[in-house]
């Protein structure tokens, strides 16, 4: 078995390339590829000032598009304080060795593995000492020079660049989650929208505004525009809700799961002087996205 370690979010197009050359380093030996990643972060476990932080994928998203990449094995260690204190030896014995049956471990540029890692060379020397064997990983150079990260991508997100952050991932950036009821104040506009709660309360959510996006449900697959916010012209009462006007769509999907994918940002969100302005603006907001398709 041969075996990469990390967290892992996002998938994107860093972990991509390291991804890659895992596969067909096993592919290659004649053996099966293995990712061991962790759940929940450990930054939401060891540092109290990251309890906010918000992730790009849930663990079953984080787990499909591994999967996904041709990796054959998934697996996933409960990130406890306790664990974390397990050293580099510790964990690529007791783990990589004798829970996974690795016999070679890839390592990437940045890894570290225990709560006294090292650099790359000296966990290499680590695992030789416990006879694994080692694949140190090309690094990834991305063609605009820019150096790709999970703390840019939430960054671009958090900033409403959703076109940006999905070339970093490789894949429009989405949310799932289910269609709840809301205030029904935009089928009288003539805008019905779809309400969402998200199933994983730890997903990032991008900036508010109003957004270009693909919608799935039940299979199928529409555009529309989602407004991410607070609603200021119609409410007072600070609940962020994120509502998605369906083109051509006009279905009862209460109850129903729904993905949002980002495609590009139309317009941040304001408060209007009036209904009457809101509704002229949707339907600009609207013919905008329709151009583009």
């Amino acid at each position: 078995m041969i075996i990469a370690t990390g967290f892992f979010d996002g998938v994107h197009l860093g972990h991509r390339f390291l991804i890659k050359q895992l596969v067909d380093a096993a592919a290659r030996r004649g053996e099966r590829s293995m990712i061991v990643t962790f759940w929940p972060h450990p930054r939401n476990v060891l540092q109290d000032e990251a309890r906010n932080l918000r992730l790009l994928n849930s663990l079953e998203e984080k787990k499909a598009l591994l999967l996904d990449l041709g990796v054959d094995t998934v697996e996933v260690l409960n990130f406890t304080k306790e664990f974390s204190r397990l050293t580099t030896e510790q964990y690529l014995k007791e783990y990589i060795i004798d829970n996974f049956g690795g016999t070679a471990i890839l390592l990437g540029y940045d890894n570290r593995i225990g709560c006294n890692s090292g650099s790359t060379e000296e966990i290499a020397s680590q695992a030789s000492k416990l006879g694994l064997g080692v694949i140190v990983a090309d690094n990834f150079d991305d063609p605009s020079g820019v150096t790709i990260s999970s703390t840019k991508i939430r960054n671009l997100l958090s900033a409403g660049d959703v076109a940006k952050a999905s070339e970093m991932l490789g894949y429009d950036y989405s949310l799932y989650g289910v269609v709840v009821a809301g205030n029904q104040f935009g089928r009288t506009m003539g805008f019905p929208t779809a309400n969402m709660d998200l199933y994983e309360p730890l997903k990032l959510v991008p900036a508010c505004g109003v957004y270009f996006v693909q919608v799935e449900i039940f299979g199928r697959k529409f555009k529309g525009m989602c407004n991410i916010g607070y609603r200021p012209t119609v409410s007072s009462d600070h609940s962020l809700t994120i509502e998605t006007n369906i083109f051509d769509f006009n279905e009862d999907i209460y109850g129903l799961d729904i993905r949002i994918s980002f495609i590009s940002k139309i317009r941040d969100e304001k408060k209007f002087s009036s209904i009457e302005a809101l509704k002229a603006q949707l339907c600009d907001d609207r013919n905008k996205c329709l151009s583009t398709i």
